[in-house]
Order: structure tokens, then sequence, then C-alpha cells
């Protein structure tokens, strides 16, 4: 669905920065972050990475729950991924805290893409009780304005995102802290759909419409699906022409055979950037935080 843009002068300047976010980030500080999840009576904690605001606010400022893919959150080096620190840098200069938390390493997993759906070792509980515990750290923080808060995820940390939204789970509709904006980069919404979806806040789903690991085709369904029910926050959806999954990253489109899920299973799955659509998510998704929470910075 395309819509028309109506960014600031400031905001574009800075997204026109987009290329070089890096080398404008803040440096993060190393947190620990309670879970929901507490296999064994006491709460999971996850390492995590706090971006918080450069510079005097007048005001508590907004902060966004970042979830990684399947992949984890890091690099080949061991580094928090450029994808992570880059748009913790963008939202930074937007005047948006972001933390970025790691569902894996406590639970002895480096990643799921090359797990089966069905017997992966981290589940979409697990998971969706990470964002929730997330979103109960960030009210508590100082200079964070508690109604303010949201998810954003790529991929299965999309999927997250939709789960931790959706008041169908009694555990969501019960959580103390609520998001009040959410935004998932090509989510898996086979199971929300099937659940029946309700979301508690705006969400926004940005897709690839050559997606072949998370088509695009059931999320504009789930979309549909919540625009009939009343008790559902507004859902927005944008699909991008000529894009694959991971269309907003920088490495070049590869076929992954190692990937045992997706669109046509045995036949791999096709992964990598889309620079158009990598541009124009960039301006939806800051045009949505704006719009969503009256940005003035």
């Amino acid at each position: 669905m395309a819509r028309r843009l109506n960014l600031s002068a400031p905001l574009l300047a800075l997204l026109a920065l987009l290329g070089c976010a890096s080398a404008w980030a803040q440096s993060a500080s190393s947190v620990q972050v309670p879970s929901l999840d507490a296999p064994r009576g006491t709460a999971l904690v996850l390492p995590g990475h706090w971006f918080v605001v450069a510079g005097p606010m007048q005001a508590p400022a907004p902060a966004l729950v970042l979830m990684h893919g399947c992949g984890g959150p890091f690099d080949g080096r061991g580094q928090l991924a450029a994808r992570y620190t880059e748009l913790a840098a963008r939202l930074n200069a937007m005047g948006i805290h972001a933390l970025v938390t790691d569902s894996f390493t406590p639970r002895g997993e480096k990643e799921l893409c090359t797990q089966r759906v069905g017997s992966r070792r981290v589940t979409q509980l697990q998971r969706r009780r990470d964002a929730l515990g997330a979103l109960q750290w960030l009210a508590a923080q100082p200079g964070v304005d508690p109604k303010r808060l949201g998810l954003l995820g790529w991929s299965n940390g999309g999927s997250t995102v939709l789960s931790a939204l959706n008041r169908r789970h009694p555990e969501v509709a019960a959580a103390p802290v609520q998001p009040s904006l959410a935004v998932a980069f090509y989510p898996g919404c086979e199971t929300e759909l099937a659940r029946g979806f309700e979301p508690t806040a705006p969400l926004l789903m940005l897709l690839g419409e050559l997606d072949d690991w998370t088509p695009a085709s059931p999320c504009k369904a789930l979309s549909h699906a919540a625009q009939a029910s009343p008790a559902s926050a507004a859902v927005q959806w944008e699909s991008y022409e000529g894009a694959y999954h991971g269309f907003d990253g920088t490495a070049p489109v590869r076929l992954r055979l190692d990937v045992p899920n997706g669109a046509n299973p045995g036949q791999g799955v096709h992964v990598g950037a889309e620079p158009s659509a990598r541009a124009a998510a960039a301006l939806r998704l800051a045009q949505f935080l704006q719009d969503t929470w009256s940005l003035k910075r």
C-alpha cells in the first residue's frame, strides 16, 4: 500500500545519512534484561545493548526494543551486527532510545535458521516472554517515557513482535506494560493468522514481494483479518517489488540451501538487499514513528 510521506526537513536530512549511520552511532551500554521466561522458577536474564539518546532532553523519550532474527544479533566477528547499530543510531538521532536483546546466548544457541520449524530449540513462546520482559525493563529506566514504548523485529523477531502484540495470547492481554506501536520486517505471519490476530497497538509490517522464506501474502491476510475485529488496533503494511527476505540489509542476494523452511521446501530461500526497498522502508519506518509518537525533536 503506497502512501505519501510528509517528513520534516530535519528528518529528511537525517535519513540522507542512512548509508553512514554507524559513523555517528552512540556507544551502547551493556545491560541485563530480565525475561518473563522462568524455566527454573527464576527469570532468565538476557544480555542487552542499550543505546541512549545523547544530550539534554526536555522530557522523557520513547524507546524501542529491537528483536533479532533467527541468525541472532551478532555478525561473524561476534560483534553486534550493523543492522542493529545503524538503526539504533538513526533512532537516537530521532530522539528514540533503543534496546537490542539477545534471546539465544542465555539458552545455549547461536542461530535457529537451519533448525526446522517445530523443532527449534528456542520457541516463539520464549521469545514473546523476552519481548514482554524487555518492555517492563524499559518502562523502569530513567529518561524513558513509559507511554511510548515499542517493539521492532526482523523475520523470527518480527514474528515475535506479532505474538507479543496479539491480545489472543492471555499473557499479552494481562501484561502490565504494553507497547504503543510495533513494526515487523518480513515476519512469518501464518501462526498468528491461524490463531486469530487482535493487535493491542498500531502495527506496521514491511514486506518483500519476492520473499520465499516468509512470504508476504499471509501477512496481507493477517492485516485483513485484524481489520475484521473491532478490538484490533490499526494494521498497516508496505510491500516492495523486487525485494527478497532481508531487503533492508546491504549484502547482495544469495540462495541459502541450508534453510529447511520456506515457501518451497528443499529449494532453499533467497536473502539479500534491494537498495530501493531499503531506502523506501527506512522512510516509511521514520514516518510511522514520527506520526504515531508525535516526535518533535
